[in-house]
C-alpha cells in the first residue's frame, strides 16, 4: 500500500496551478497595454445617426449647408461613441485617462487634427467635393493606428474605413453614399461585432 496516495496527484495539481498563473499573467499583461473599454454599442448608435445624415446632406445644394450638416454629424456622433466608451470604460474600471486610454487617444488624434486642418483648407479653395475621402481615409488612418492599443477588430474597421475613402477619392460615386457606407454601415457593422464579442 502507497503511504502517500496524495502524491499521485501532485504533478497534476502543479501543472494546473501553473496554467492558471499563466493566464493571469497573460491577462494583466493585455489589460496593460490595450484599452478594451471602446464601446461596440456606442458605433452601432454613431453608424445608425450617420445614415440619416448623409440622406439630408445629398438632398442640399450649397455646399455650407452640406458642411454644417456633416459638421453637425460629426459632433453628434462623436459624443455619442466617446460618451458609450467612457461609459463602458467606467463600468470595467478603467477610464480614457489610463496609460492604455491615453496611448490611444495619441495614437488617434493626429490625423483627426490633420483632418480638420485640410477641411478648412478645402472649404477656403472650394474643393470641398474631395472631403468624403479625405474623411474616410484619415478616420481609417486614425482607427488603425489607435487600434494597436485596443482590441483586434479595431486595427480591421481602420483598414476598411481607408478603403471606402479610396473609394471615395477614386471612383466616380456620390460621397454621400460613401459616408453613408463608412461612418454608417461600417460602424454599425463592427460595432455589433465588437458588441457582442467584447461587451458594451
Amino acid at each position: 500500500m502507497n503511504p502517500h496516495p496524495q502524491n499521485r496527484n501532485e504533478p497534476i495539481s502543479l501543472h494546473d496551478h501553473a496554467q492558471e498563473n499563466l493566464r493571469f499573467i497573460r491577462a494583466a499583461m493585455e489589460s496593460a497595454t490595450s484599452f478594451t473599454g471602446v464601446s461596440g454599442l456606442g458605433y452601432v448608435f454613431a453608424g445608425l445617426t450617420a445614415i440619416p445624415a448623409a440622406w439630408l446632406a445629398k438632398s442640399q445644394s450649397e455646399a455650407n449647408a452640406w458642411l454644417a450638416i456633416w459638421m453637425i454629424e460629426l459632433i453628434l456622433g462623436a459624443s455619442i461613441a466617446f460618451g458609450f466608451t467612457i461609459r463602458k470604460a467606467i463600468g470595467q474600471g478603467d477610464s480614457l485617462l489610463s496609460t492604455s486610454g491615453r496611448k490611444l487617444l495619441l495614437a488617434f488624434l493626429p490625423a483627426m487634427i490633420a483632418g480638420g486642418l485640410i477641411t478648412l483648407s478645402f472649404c477656403l479653395s472650394g474643393f470641398v467635393q474631395l472631403l468624403p475621402g479625405v474623411w474616410l481615409s484619415l478616420y481609417g488612418a486614425a482607427v488603425m493606428t489607435a487600434g494597436a492599443w485596443s482590441v483586434r477588430v479595431i486595427p480591421t474597421m481602420g483598414a476598411f474605413f481607408l478603403l471606402t475613402g479610396a473609394v471615395a477619392m477614386l471612383a466616380p460615386v456620390s460621397g454621400d453614399v460613401m459616408l453613408a457606407l463608412g461612418f454608417g454601415g461600417l460602424h454599425i457593422v463592427f460595432g455589433i461585432v465588437i458588441w457582442s464579442k467584447y461587451g458594451g
